[in-house]
């Protein structure tokens, strides 16, 4: 009886301490978040005086005005929405229906091809290389830049093809009795019952688009072709920021210094792909576990 109640005491300090470990690691984790939303949405000039932790002293939103009338923040925007969503739908189709290929038994030459996609997952060419392999293929300062080169990934080829292994035999077979060729159970059998791992990859690639910086950086030297995430680049690391405070009206450049400018921008970029991830969350979990538990 003592050494039980001595067991569930001992069980009960390691729950505490665990806890407590997760809260900090928690708060260490969101406070940046909330630090930035909270000056993001502080009046610039009061801001500079600091002491600014937990909420809005003199709140104001001229900071996100100051951000949307900046040149070049509206196509920057449009240009990163498309890449994003173009890049996913392409990126989702060519891996899938590779990795859909990759399952079949009958594929002759499969470990071969798995032999090459995976060495190419640990080593590459270099930046030079790529760099003059984009020029060659006519994709410097070219929107299809950022939808080619990322049109198939071998790691996400690896989930979706533990998921693809884990669907039953049965629903091919019942698909091809009743006359469907390869194609049409790809797209009416296959992709159906794949949504979770879909979502799953979607949600991955469409993080990547969203935050891509170096693509725009690197091959795109035509400002309106240049992504959102270049654009905050180029105000955070190059001090366009002060450039944009001199082409503001005197009436708001007043409220709004660099810094302030900056976390604006920052919350501007971050914002969407935050939104979107609550809708996947379900899917995101599920797929996540691909290939871990049976059943």
């Amino acid at each position: 009886m003592f050494s039980l109640k001595r067991q569930s005491l001992s069980e009960s300090v390691v729950e505490v301490l665990i806890t407590l470990l997760m809260l900090i690691v928690c708060f260490a984790t969101l406070y940046p978040i909330w630090y930035v939303l909270v000056n993001a949405f502080n009046d610039g000039a009061d801001a500079m005086r600091g002491g600014i932790y937990w909420w809005p002293r003199v709140f104001s939103i001229k900071s996100f005005h100051a951000v949307f009338q900046s040149d070049g923040i509206l196509t920057a925007m449009g240009i990163t929405v498309a890449k994003t969503v173009i890049g996913v739908i392409v990126h989702v189709f060519f891996t899938a229906m590779v990795a859909y290929a990759f399952s079949r038994k009958e594929l002759i030459g499969r470990k071969i091809y798995m032999l090459i996609g995976t060495v190419t997952m640990f080593f590459g060419g270099g930046l030079i290389p790529y760099y003059l392999l984009i020029r060659d293929l006519h994709l410097l300062d070219n929107f299809l830049v950022y939808i080619i080169p990322a049109a198939f990934s071998f790691f996400d080829l690896i989930i979706f093809l533990s998921f693809f292994r884990e669907i039953p035999a049965g629903l091919e077979e019942a698909a091809r009795i009743d006359g469907a060729n390869d194609l049409q159970i790809f797209y009416k059998v296959i992709i159906p019952v794949s949504m979770p791992v879909v979502a799953t990859i979607a949600l991955f690639h469409g993080v990547y688009q969203w935050n891509d910086f170096f693509t725009g950086m690197i091959y795109i030297n035509d400002m309106d072709m240049q992504p959102i995430q270049t654009f905050l680049y180029r105000v955070v690391a190059q001090s366009s920021s002060n450039q944009m405070l001199a082409a503001m009206p005197t009436n708001v450049s007043v409220s709004v210094t660099s810094q302030s400018l900056k976390l604006a921008t920052m919350v501007v970029t971050t914002a969407p792909i935050v939104f979107v991830y609550p809708f996947l969350q379900k899917y995101f979990v599920k797929g996540f576990m691909i290939g871990s538990i049976k059943g």
